[in-house]
C-alpha cells in the first residue's frame, strides 16, 4: 500500500509527538532548583497533552485508509523533534521544548494545508486543533524564559 502525503504527514507528526512526550518526561524527572514544583507539574502536564495526541493521529491516518507508525524503531527517524540527550539545565529544558513546539508548530501548519488541498478536511481541521495545544505549551514556555525588564 503506497503512503499518501496526508498519511505521510499524520505519521511524522504521530512520532515527532511521542519524541516530544518523552523529552516532556526527561523534563519532568530531572527538572531541578527554585520552581521545580510548577515545572515538575508544568512538563507533565504538557506531556499528557502530547501523549493524547500520538493515538489520535495513528487513528486518523486508519480513518484515511493509511497506516500509523506501529513499530518503535520508525518513531526517530520519522520524528522532527530530536530526542532530548545529556544532562539539561532547567533553561536549556526549557529551551530545547519550545525550538521543539517551534517545528511542530510549522509542520502542523504545512500539513493543515496539504489536508485542505487534498480535500481531507477531517486531517486538516486535527491538524488545527492540536496546533493549539503546541501554541499554548509554546507561550507557556516563552513565558517561564522571558527575562524581566
Amino acid at each position: 500500500m503506497e503512503t499518501t502525503p496526508v498519511v505521510a504527514a499524520l505519521q511524522r507528526e504521530q512520532a515527532s509527538a511521542l519524541v516530544l512526550y518523552l523529552n516532556y518526561k526527561k523534563y519532568h524527572w530531572l527538572t531541578f532548583g527554585p520552581h521545580f514544583r510548577d515545572l515538575h507539574l508544568l512538563f507533565e502536564e504538557h506531556g499528557t497533552q502530547v501523549l493524547a495526541s500520538v493515538d489520535e493521529l495513528a487513528e486518523r491516518a486508519l480513518m484515511i485508509d493509511g497506516k500509523p507508525l506501529a513499530d518503535p524503531s520508525q518513531y526517530l527517524p520519522a520524528s522532527l523533534v530530536s530526542p532530548s540527550s545529556g544532562d539539561r539545565s532547567v533553561k536549556q529544558m526549557v529551551e530545547e521544548a519550545i525550538a521543539s513546539h517551534d517545528k511542530v508548530i510549522k509542520a502542523m501548519h504545512d500539513d493543515a494545508d496539504l489536508a485542505t488541498k487534498d480535500g481531507d478536511i477531517g486531517t486538516a481541521d486535527l491538524f488545527t486543533r492540536l496546533v493549539q495545544v503546541h501554541q499554548k505549551a509554546r507561550w507557556f514556555l516563552k513565558e517561564i524564559s522571558r527575562k524581566e525588564t
